[in-house]
């Protein structure tokens, strides 16, 4: 796998300067550390130290002679705590597609975040950190914050001043041309609306019965508003079902954020949301509140505090997702979790 990457690497430095003359080629990157304290309520109380969802990734865009646009990523994982520790690394593990674009919109294949997942955005205040609302939004069998392989998706251009219809296509999840389940495909539509003050995004997503983790329903809503250029107040509820109810309960998620500029450089940010499953004694809330200055444009450093209080058969943490320092929670106790992070986009 090292040869392998090293000789990938190589080959972009020998070939980037070729492929510059023809179409607009940016190597760029995020690197997303912090030092954690993470507390399961029983006999974990550990500091360790996280990489965050930490990237390396190249992007090309090329303008064509009928005036469309044609674009490509490449985007892999990168862990900035354990560096090549990670045997099992892949490469293009991340949002990886090829692309045309121009008045007709945007269409793009390949691996990447599904409509259903970016459609947290308006109130994803604590993406990749410790708090991130995908700890009661992606768990178990009622999994829909994906990236999901296979997918061709089309982008309408914008239309009653800042609407997009988002529509997508997973063909199948494995790779192999002999693949079996020849019902696994995931269906995505999605609105959104960005304007001003205003950010909303209502997404449906279908994955069909031999998918992985079962036949499965999701609908997402989410807005945000900007009540003063300082102050971003938003909220979420996220509807889940599973084929297999008795297995897999019903489960919604409900609840608030904001996002509070009170300096010029520094942010205060809270969030509370309450996961309701319909099963007995299995809800959860979450709750973050978090610190961020911005030494620069490209640098970021912060501190958060995030609980998750467990009913006696939940067993949630605020710190399962984006985040390679974690463990599992422990059924009914509350986990607690401190960290102290560090972000560098280049």
């Amino acid at each position: 796998m090292k040869k392998t990457l090293c000789a990938l690497a190589v080959g972009a430095t020998l070939f980037t300067p070729a492929l510059a003359m023809a179409a607009d080629v940016k190597v760029y990157g995020r690197a997303h550390v912090s030092l954690d304290y993470l507390d399961d309520g029983a006999d974990y109380n550990e500091v360790g130290l996280s990489s965050n969802s930490s990237r390396l990734g190249f992007k090309a865009e090329q303008k064509l002679e009928n005036g469309m646009t044609v674009f490509g990523q490449i985007e892999q994982e990168i862990n900035f705590a354990s560096g090549s520790a990670n045997d099992d690394l892949e490469f293009a593990t991340r949002d990886t597609f090829v692309g045309l674009k121009g008045d007709f919109g945007q269409a793009r294949v390949g691996r990447f975040d599904s409509p259903f997942k970016v459609a947290r955005g308006p109130v994803n205040f604590f993406g990749d950190q410790l708090g991130d609302i995908r700890n009661v939004t992606r768990e178990g069998n009622l999994r829909f914050d994906e990236r999901n392989a296979n997918t061709i998706e089309y982008k309408s251009p914008k239309f009653g001043g800042g609407f997009n219809v988002i529509g997508a296509l997973s063909l199948h999840e494995d790779n192999s041309v002999d693949n079996e389940a020849n019902k696994d495909k995931a269906y995505d539509l999605a609105l959104t609306y960005k304007e001003g003050p205003v950010d909303f995004a209502a997404a449906y997503e279908h994955y069909e019965e031999d998918a992985n983790r079962g036949e499965r329903d999701g609908f997402r809503v989410a807005a945000a508003y900007k009540i003063t250029p300082e102050l971003n107040f938003g909220g979420l509820y996220q509807y889940l079902t599973h084929d297999d109810d008795v297995a897999n309960p019903d489960a919604q998620v409900f609840g608030v954020a904001a996002d509070y500029k009170f300096a010029p450089k520094t942010y205060l940010r809270g969030q509370v949301f309450h996961r309701d499953v319909d099963a007995d004694d299995a809800n959860a809330t979450l709750l973050a509140v978090g610190l961020e200055h911005r030494l620069d444009k490209a640098v970021r450093v912060y501190g958060n505090l995030a609980t998750v209080l467990n009913d006696e058969n939940s067993n949630l943490t605020p710190w399962s997702q984006g985040r390679s320092n974690s463990v599992d929670g422990t059924r009914g106790e509350d986990a607690f979790g401190l960290s102290l992070g560090f972000r560098y986009d280049f």
